[in-house]
């Protein structure tokens, strides 16, 4: 199997759709020899700031010198983002030595009457061998949806179960209250276990300690509040947290601070487990962190910046960040939404700081809501909107808007889905200024 055909047969599983449910991976895994009973695990859930929270702590962890397994999920610019050791992608070749196996087993499943394992099932899979054959010290993974069904949930050996900020999504799947969806979130918690939270909401924190204390877990909580000095920028953010004075980060947005935050306490935790972690390596991974699609600055001249905001509390952070960050500029959208999001909160939240919304359609067979819907919808509370015909017309669009206006920033935001493309094209149109300014500044 080369890489061709190893990305033909993944797209062939995505018609199988998304399956809640553990039965199926146990089979497949232990038909693979139950490679994650073989791994130890940090275990995110959250609605909000899993990635985030999850790079933190595994560059922090690589930094301390053990060899880190990243699982994540989805990817912005290359499929192969979801298999990392150490921060760097599994190769191609690697891809497909590991879903070889793989396939095999999930075909064999079939061909006996057992439901033929879904992409995500078979992706984790991979995922496992592909540790396992690391010899990674530890892996950072995050649910794909929700966590007590979740397909990563089948791990036992779960040193922290990490909780994010959870807040309303997927309630189709997961439930139409917080309560019920915190309590598939806590799913992951495993015996004994270390878990750690940010400060949540009364009812998702009782949910939370509930599940840990039956469990028999030890909890901590991750407050923000116990983050002092605060210096926010665009670059670089600093804070003291604690006895840990001074302690800077380069992701922006004012809610990488409470990741941060959340990232130390799982690594102080896990510390108590046998992996020590000196805070000179701490600093050196904190500051280290990087995160595609998540505030992040694309170009300078003027501002672009990419966010995954794609639901109504991550909408109103990004909004805070907005206020924060770009009081009194002209302010650009591109926005591009699925379907089954909250498309018309996570606008009502956004829209009046922009000053031009710009829609487009996400690569996502089904699910995209199209630029023209998502116009239609925005034009409820914004007089500015335009529907692009692609990804590159919006970017273009959004360009043309900013004029001479040195001070207009541009922000994209919605579906992670499209944003690997749109960063494709800013780097381009950014390398490409920057290759003329040079040119006719030595001339």
């Amino acid at each position: 199997m080369n890489y061709r055909e190893a990305m033909h047969y993944i797209e062939e599983l995505r018609s199988l759709g998304v399956v809640m449910g553990l039965e199926t991976t146990k089979e497949l895994c232990a038909r693979l020899g139950n490679p994650q009973s073989q791994l130890k695990f940090v275990h995110i859930a959250g609605t909000n700031g899993k990635g985030s929270t999850l790079a933190y702590i595994s560059t922090i962890m690589s930094a301390a010198g053990y060899r880190t397994g990243r699982y994540i999920s989805p990817a912005v610019k290359e499929y192969r983002e979801r298999f990392q050791v150490d921060g760097r992608m599994i190769t191609q070749s690697g891809f497909c030595k590991y879903l070889e196996p793989v396939r095999a087993a999930a075909e064999a499943m079939a061909s006996e009457g057992l439901p033929h394992p879904t992409v995500f099932e078979v992706e984790t899979a991979v995922s496992f061998l592909y540790y396992l054959d690391k010899k990674c010290d530890i892996v950072v993974m995050e649910t794909g949806l929700g966590g007590a069904l979740d397909t990563t949930n089948i791990v036992e050996n779960t040193l922290a179960a990490v909780f994010s900020s959870i807040s309303m999504d997927h309630m189709a799947i997961l439930g139409d209250s917080l309560e019920e969806i915190a309590r598939a979130k806590a799913g992951i918690i495993k015996n004994k276990c270390y878990v750690i939270s940010v400060k949540q909401t009364p009812v998702a924190m009782k949910v939370l300690r509930q599940a840990a204390l039956e469990k028999k877990g030890k909890f901590l909580t991750a407050d923000i509040s116990r983050a002092k000095c605060i210096k926010y920028g665009v670059t670089k953010q600093s804070f003291d947290y604690d006895r840990l004075k001074n302690l800077e980060i380069s992701l922006p947005g004012r809610y990488q601070v409470e990741n941060a935050v959340l990232a130390v306490e799982t690594v102080l935790a896990l510390n108590r487990c046998g992996f020590k972690v000196s805070e000179e390596r701490l600093r050196e991974g904190l500051l280290q962190t990087k995160w595609p699609g998540r505030f992040e600055v694309l170009a300078k001249r003027p501002l672009f910046i990419a966010d995954g905001a794609h639901n109504e509390d991550a909408a109103k952070r990004l909004a805070e960040s907005i206020r924060f960050y770009f009081t009194n500029r002209k302010i650009i959208y591109i926005m591009g939404m699925l379907q089954d999001k909250e498309y018309d909160k996570v606008i009502r939240s956004t829209f009046e700081l922009a000053s031009h919304i710009i829609t487009v359609t996400p690569p996502v067979e089904g699910r995209a809501l199209s630029a023209i819907d998502l116009a239609q919808a925005a034009r409820e509370y914004h007089k500015a909107v335009t529907a692009a015909d692609s990804v590159q017309e919006a970017v273009e669009i959004a360009y043309l808007l900013t004029g001479k206006d040195k001070d207009a920033v541009i922000i994209a935001f919605g579906s992670l889905s499209y944003l690997g493309e749109l960063m494709d094209i800013v780097e381009h149109r950014d390398t490409i200024r920057r290759d003329t300014h040079g040119r006719s500044e030595k001339n």
